[in-house]
């Protein structure tokens, strides 16, 4: 026994165990995550229920089952429920999301299992999924065409719906993407000419010429934005001709407009094969599109964007600054107490708070520069900002600073792992030190970099404090990027999914609806983490394997 322990296997073995125990707790954890957020895209069963409470009145209910549990039946009469006879210890309650917001007011509600008579899964019964207001359930039983109203039945009814929802959702597309491309395109051209005729002003180049140019661009686009303008209110008033009669809980029939349709599913009739297709349109809606309804439906595609386009941003701005910083670190700097402060400043800074370097980008980023560069070179916008506000820029270099001593001793590792024989050879054959450098030891040591910046990718794309005051929004109403001149606009704000998770599950004014896409939320973080890191993975095995020679 005694040699056995002194062989060191017993710590060997505690070793493997603890690295085993933390792989499968991460892992748990990650399927955790995905299973609560992946199956809020599964097309759930609806129910139909006919209730009776404890004074007899009697109702009907449709909806979807969200969640359920066990509550003593003490509890429930301590609150001054009143049951015709003892359940017994307790009673099942179940969560059911009943949509209709109009008409019901909440979401969701709680029902009594006491309370239910009956309970059936109707074949006709819809889920219509609606751009305002949440979904609505009940029975379709009419289509109105141009005015024109459609009695028909069964599968009539479902493939005339969908008919008259495709053409909808077509034209309401035309229109949004109008709105957004062509309609926003001569907004900004004609902020441009405003923009150019105050600086004219400023300049003191405001001369007759110059007016009558901007009056004529401007009355060109003026003209121009008429025409556009009324062909979107005609594909406006096309996309909502049509509209479908639906008879809801209360037996009453509702008229829905079906501009405001997305889509509509017969779950309760749908096959193994259909539900998994329904799953996946769900789950590429919701990569795809952009949020509704605060954030609590629709997708998060500006936050993906938002977040992937930064920390690429972050990481073309921290590499290079990592990188010098570390090759003067350990090829120029004499060893000496400045050298020793420097190394301890870089070490101490990684310990920061986060928060620190979002106060501190607030203050020297936004204020300072993003206000000088407003007097400097956008004096015309004052007192509007342009850089001198939080915005996609000033998040990356906030978070270049709060990621640059990960880099840096990252790198510096790599460049001692380096053989001095290697540099000495090299210069040994009449290259500069500039040279050796530049040829030899940055290429051999790139693996090592990568590693850098893998780590602050990683951490990069996690962070939300900092950003909450640089450049995050609830809701940004344009991406960084567009058609418009110079077609990539750094001085905007922009959304993130981990604020877009803080925001979904703290502030949000539906809490049942955004639960679960808070865990759908965190698991597409994960995996855009994941694809970064894999890819930065790939191209550090790929220098690591072409400089391998050079080590021998």
């Amino acid at each position: 026994m005694g040699k056995w322990v002194k062989s060191g296997s017993p710590w060997i073995w505690m070793t493997g165990g603890a690295v085993s125990i933390s792989l499968i707790a991460v892992l748990g954890l990650l399927l955790l995550i995905a299973w609560r957020g992946l199956s809020y895209f599964w097309p759930a069963t609806v129910y139909q229920w006919e209730l009776e409470d404890n004074t007899g009145v009697r109702s009907t209910l449709i909806g979807e089952v969200y969640d359920r549990e066990e509550v003593p039946t003490e509890r429930l009469i301590a609150a001054g429920h009143v049951f015709k006879e003892h359940p017994g210890e307790f009673v099942t309650r179940y969560l059911v999301k009943t949509g209709n917001r109009e008409f019901v007011g909440l979401d969701f509600r709680w029902i009594l299992g006491t309370d239910i008579l009956s309970r059936s899964t109707p074949s006709d019964v819809a889920m219509i999924e609606r751009a305002k207001n949440g979904n609505f359930y009940g029975y379709p039983i009419a289509v109105i065409e141009n005015g024109k109203r459609l009695d028909l039945v069964n599968d009539a009814i479902e493939s005339s719906l969908m008919e008259h929802i495709d053409r909808a959702v077509a034209l309401s597309d035309k229109a949004v993407d109008l709105q957004k491309q062509d309609i926003g395109s001569i907004n900004y051209a004609i902020e441009k000419l405003r923009l150019q005729e105050r600086r004219y002003e400023l300049d003191g180049e405001l001369t007759d010429s110059n007016k009558a140019d901007l009056v004529a661009k401007r009355a060109q686009l003026q003209k121009d934005y008429l025409v556009l303008e009324k062909a979107l209110f005609a594909l406006r008033d096309e996309a909502a001709r049509d509209s479908v009669i639906v008879r809801d809980m209360r037996g009453e029939e509702v008229e829905l407009k079906l501009d405001t349709v997305l889509d509509v599913t017969y779950v309760n009739h749908l096959s193994f094969i259909g539900k998994i297709g329904k799953w996946f349109v769900g789950i590429g809606r919701f990569v795809s599109d952009d949020p509704r309804e605060a954030n609590t439906e629709g997708g998060v595609f500006p936050a993906i964007f938002g977040t992937v386009f930064m920390v690429l941003l972050m990481a073309v701005i921290v590499t290079p600054f990592g990188v010098v910083a570390a090759v003067y670190l350990h090829e120029y700097a004499k060893k000496g107490p400045i050298t020793k402060m420097i190394r301890i400043a870089v070490i101490n800074l990684a310990g920061v708070p986060s928060i620190v370097y979002g106060v501190f980008g607030l203050g020297f980023f936004v204020y300072m520069m993003g206000g000088s560069i407003d007097q400097l070179f956008y004096p015309e916008a004052l007192p509007s900002p342009t850089f001198g506000s939080p915005g996609v820029i000033w998040s990356a270099l906030t978070l270049a600073i709060l990621t640059l001593p990960v880099v840096i001793v990252s790198t510096e590792e790599g460049l001692s792992r380096i053989p001095s024989a290697v540099r000495q050879g090299s210069l040994a054959l009449g290259a500069t030190k500039a040279e050796t450098l530049w040829r030899i030891v940055i290429p051999m040591a790139s693996p090592a970099i990568m590693t850098g910046l893998i780590l602050a990718v990683a951490r990069a794309a996690g962070e939300v404090a900092p950003l909450m005051l640089v450049g995050v929004v609830k809701l940004a109403p344009t991406l960084p990027l567009d058609f418009n001149f110079p077609f990539v606009h750094l001085e905007r704000k922009f959304m993130h999914l981990g604020f877009h998770i803080y925001d979904v599950g703290f502030q949000s004014p539906n809490v049942e609806a955004a639960r679960p896409l808070v865990y759908a939320t965190s698991f597409l973080l994960v995996s855009v983490i994941v694809a970064l890191n894999l890819t930065a993975i790939g191209v550090r095995n790929h220098l690591r394997e072409k400089y391998r020679s050079l080590e021998h």
